[in-house]
């Protein structure tokens, strides 16, 4: 028997950081540099192996490690220093976390006999950011820092994907120990369950097999699970209507025949009707959350047989009772109902007939295309989108800020692919898409990367246009350029007697000659139809761009579940003949 020798080797805190980086794969990270991370910083100094981008902000880091996660399916990676690096970091970490994308932080710490006195610059990092992590470290020793790497990127990776966080002390990272890195320690009592249970499964064929409206609701963790291929076979052996979440928008393409586009508060009329009138919904990787079911959830498929895919067990009868759960990953849950429906079928011949039902669902899906295919009465934002829609390629990467911009690019834009729609779901963060963009750009140099924003989360985020111009970082923002937070004024014009408080921006800045002073290209559209030589001249200006729309002052996303509705009390259906 051959007995290996592993050989110790003698490194910093900082080195050993480094090494982990590089041992987990990572090839790029975002961040800002201080005082208490001086010793990595140093180290990144002369490294090769590690791209690191230096941002604007650290919130813009933290969407940055986002966007390239989402987009590439690896962890994104930020960094930022101890006290206000950690706290500016904090809305990105909990915008990751409530959309379950996988991102490890490093922050810095002041040194360990200094904590609790109150040091510049400290923060209890550890204890403020525990609620919006699914893990995080403090480490108090240099030893220990391999094993800490390893756990922080293979939890966020696995099961239910999400947000670690490592705190590191300063001396923690000036410290010399003579140490084994190649230390693969998985952490004590953390099992996620990915396979399905298989009585589960049969039960839910049954349901299946049975039903003569069935509807798949798609969320994100059919796209965190790389499930959406069998989202559209299952959906093909069933005739049965998809309907997405926001965050599932790209689980199926949006131009298939069974698709109905994305359900909630600003959804498709069609897909909420489907999810009203639904005998058996199947939803895999959704939480449910109040802009999918609205608040009065009895409403939300009253009639269905309701089977619930998710990988996180606490989902299960959070927030709608359920009849069948499955807890597992979305794509070993899928492949197992579809073998199992496969040897039903052998067996029977094939399902029932659901005529009735396949020809409504591709008439519901013919209203849908309808309405993204012809521009009509539409507001002028809609028009943009669409426009906007006609003109670029089905692999280019969507972003989008948050508010009345997001709605418009959710109802109107026709995503082909997952992971092409990278929007902030959960925590609703302005100010998100930018630097997404940045991210989803680094992630996939070789694809176009548009960020769709609203003027108002735009001038949250809109320094780091610095960033992408030192990087040639080379994406396309189009600002929907209303003078107002847009969705807040829709609501004080619908429902609060167009008492519009505090909504108005005024009318700076010039966004032309912002976006100009960072040495980007900048161009102002009034027009849809000037949009396709507008992007153009983005696109082969060679510089990250910014596309300025004007829009209408008091265009309104619609339809819509007003404040305490449910799925059937929509406004704003007029067009929707079903």
């Amino acid at each position: 028997m051959r007995i290996r020798f592993r050989m110790k080797k003698n490194l910093s805190g900082a080195e050993i950081v480094l090494e982990g980086l590089k041992g987990e794969g990572v090839e790029v990270v975002f961040g800002i540099p201080g005082g208490a991370l001086l010793d990595l910083y140093n180290m990144l100094y002369d490294e090769e192996g590690i791209r690191h981008i230096l941002m604007r902000h650290e919130q813009c880091a933290a969407h940055a490690a986002d966007g390239y996660a989402r987009a590439s399916a690896k962890t994104g990676v930020c960094i930022a220093t101890s006290g206000p690096g950690a706290t500016n970091l904090v809305t990105g970490l909990a915008t990751a976390q409530m959309d379950s994308s996988p991102v490890v932080a490093l922050t810095g710490q002041v040194p360990t006999a200094a904590i609790g006195s109150d040091a510049f610059q400290e923060t209890s990092t550890f204890t403020l950011t525990m609620p919006i992590t699914k893990h995080n470290f403090l480490v108090k020793r240099t030893e220990d820092l391999p094993k800490v790497i390893h756990q922080a990127f293979y939890i966020a990776s696995t099961g239910r994907k999400g947000v670690v966080l490592i705190d590191l002390p300063k001396d923690v990272l000036a410290e010399r120990v003579d140490i084994d890195t190649d230390v693969h320690v998985k952490p004590p009592g953390y099992n996620p369950k990915t396979e399905p249970n298989i009585m589960q499964i049969k039960k839910a064929v049954d349901v299946l097999v049975a039903s003569s409206e069935p509807v798949i609701l798609a969320g994100g963790g059919v796209i965190s699970a790389n499930a959406s291929e069998e989202v559209r076979v299952l959906a093909e052996m069933l005739q049965a209507a998809v309907v997405t979440t926001l965050m599932g928008k790209g689980a199926i393409p949006e131009d298939h025949p069974l698709c109905l586009g994305m359900g909630g508060m600003h959804g498709h009329y069609p897909a909420n009707k489907a999810l009203s009138e639904c005998d058996v919904l199947l939803a895999v990787g959704t939480r449910f959350s109040d802009r999918l079911t609205g608040w009065k959830t009895e409403q939300f498929a009253p009639d269905a047989k309701i089977i619930h895919i998710d990988i996180d067990a606490a989902e299960i009868n959070k927030n709608i009772q359920v009849h069948i759960p499955i807890v597992g990953d979305a794509k070993a849950a899928l492949s197992a109902i579809i073998r199992n429906l496969e040897r039903r079928l052998e067996k029977s011949g094939g399902t029932s007939p659901r005529n009735e039902w396949e020809r409504r669902v591709r008439e519901m899906h013919r209203i849908c295309e309808s309405c993204i295919n012809t521009d009509g009465d539409d507001m002028l934002s809609a028009r943009m989108i669409k426009e906007i829609g006609r003109i670029l390629k089905d692999d280019t990467i969507i972003t989008t800020e948050v508010g009345q911009c997001q709605m418009f690019a959710a109802h109107f834009y026709m995503t082909k692919k997952p992971r092409n729609f990278i929007s902030s779901g959960g925590l609703g963060t302005m100010g998100f898409g930018f630097p997404a963009a940045i991210g989803a750009k680094v992630a996939c140099p070789d694809r176009d990367v548009v960020d769709i924003a609203g003027d108002g989360s735009f001038l949250m985020t809109c320094q780091d246009l610095a960033t992408c111009i030192e990087n040639d970082i080379q994406v396309v923002v189009c600002i929907f350029d209303n003078r107002y937070l847009g969705m807040v004024r829709q609501w004080q014009e619908l429902f609060f007697e167009r008492k519009y408080a505090h909504t108005h921006l005024g009318v700076t800045p010039d966004f032309v000659k912002l976006a100009e002073s960072f040495g980007c290209y900048a161009e102002r559209v009034e027009r849809p139809e000037d949009l396709r030589e507008a992007f153009k001249n983005a696109f082969e200006s060679g510089k990250t761009a910014v596309l300025d729309l004007i829009v209408g002052k008091e265009d309104k996303v619609l339809p819509m579940i007003p404040p305490g509705g449910g799925l059937t009390e929509m406004i704003g259906v007029e067009r929707c003949n079903i």
